[in-house]
């Protein structure tokens, strides 16, 4: 092939190859518009009111109903221990036995001034007659008669003292058996027979306390009751219990105590170092599970709100500022609205301002839209059985 023909060969090629390139672009260029992508898709859920009881947990320790300190009333030898050290007592069983021999003493010997003080006035009481009768017929002195008279007098005030002494020598005798004051719980002795003790010394022989029931003290700042009390006031919450509320307890090992107490009464002073009140509940301890000074938590129901809105807590951003808000879906789209939360329930928060009944809110998928933007919602199911 000459060099002429084989120049033409390739330029055709070359015409015939752009031709080819060329309608292969027209055939993938097309006049219609690209397809939009589809609107992610988010989890709402519709608000709807509930019955909320305002709940106030309380740190606090339990208190004995009744204590009683016992100490002897009379000094001597103790000669006998008659109570089981941490059981239970009655009021008025003999704890203790004194060595008695020189009260007895002493009331013998009280009674026999006795005796002789009434002798005495009888004796008075025969010569200031006597006297009283001489007397009349001019044959004493209205002297002697005076004197036999105030004899009779001084006699049986006498008498009336050796009366008085005999009721305190038997008194004190009696106090030889050391009762129990009150019924409740014995602790451990501090004395054993063969020790001596005074009348009111101040160590104490043993305590007792009266377990079933007990009080619960706890106590609550005036910045909450204040608030509380604001709400009732505007009508926001209503009155748990007119009175008087109901108090659960938390025990140490954050178990709840399977009785339930009765709040008795407010403190009507404030703590000036802590800026707290006390709040005294009444308590049932039938199987002594409680004991005094235990450290507890006190569940009280104050109030009631019958519109509450709660929401899921994973549904609340919270700023660096500490604002609250969280995500709705408002006409097809993204809003963020700041919220006011006051307290969590459960898995919830309690929002007191900022949200109504029937406004859905995005608790799943909300990382990835931001306000404005269009979403395809879908009800999510397991927050409201979780709620």
């Amino acid at each position: 092939m000459s060099t002429k023909l084989l120049a033409k060969f390739l330029v055709t090629c070359a015409f015939v190859m752009a031709l080819l390139v060329l309608s292969l672009l027209n055939g993938c260029s097309s006049d219609e518009p690209p397809a939009a992508p589809a609107a992610p898709e988010v989890s709402v859920i519709t608000l709807k009111p509930q019955s909320q009881v305002l709940r106030t947990e309380l740190t606090g320790r339990t208190q004995a109903l009744l204590m009683a300190e016992v100490r002897p009333q009379v000094g001597g030898v103790v000669q006998r221990r008659l109570f089981v050290e941490g059981s239970e007592v009655k009021a008025g069983q003999v704890l203790y036995e004194l060595d008695a021999a020189p009260y007895r003493a002493t009331v013998a010997q009280a009674e026999a001034s006795l005796a002789k003080s009434r002798a005495s006035l009888k004796a008075a009481r025969v010569t200031a007659k006597r006297t009283a009768e001489l007397a009349s017929i001019e044959a004493l002195s209205r002297q002697d008669n005076d004197d036999a008279q105030a004899n009779v007098e001084t006699a049986a005030a006498d008498a009336k003292l050796a009366e008085a002494a005999l009721e305190t020598a038997r008194i004190n005798l009696t106090y030889t058996r050391i009762v129990a004051p009150i019924s409740g719980r014995i602790e451990t002795s501090t004395v054993t027979p063969g020790a001596l003790v005074v009348a009111n010394q101040e160590t104490v022989l043993t305590t007792i306390q009266q377990l079933d029931p007990l009080y619960v003290d706890v106590t609550q700042s005036t910045t909450e009751l204040l608030r509380l009390q604001r709400e009732l006031a505007a009508g926001t919450l209503r009155s748990a219990a007119e009175g008087e509320a109901d108090m659960s307890l938390r025990l140490e090992d954050g178990s709840l105590y399977n009785h339930t107490g009765r709040l008795k009464f407010s403190g009507a002073r404030v703590n000036e170092g802590t800026g707290t009140v006390t709040l005294r509940a009444e308590i049932a301890n039938p199987d002594r599970q409680l004991l005094p000074g235990m450290y507890v938590r006190g569940v009280l129901e104050q109030a009631r709100d019958d519109q509450a809105i709660l929401v899921p807590q994973q549904a609340v951003t919270r700023a660096a500022s500490g604002a609250t808000s969280v995500l709705l879906v408002v006409d097809g789209k993204v809003e963020q609205r700041p919220i006011t939360v006051d307290r969590a329930v459960d898995n919830q928060w309690w929002v007191t301002s900022g949200l109504a009944a029937g406004e859905q809110v995005i608790v799943e998928g909300g990382q990835k839209v931001r306000p404005g933007a269009a979403v395809s919602i879908v009800e999510n199911v397991s927050v409201k059985k979780e709620g």
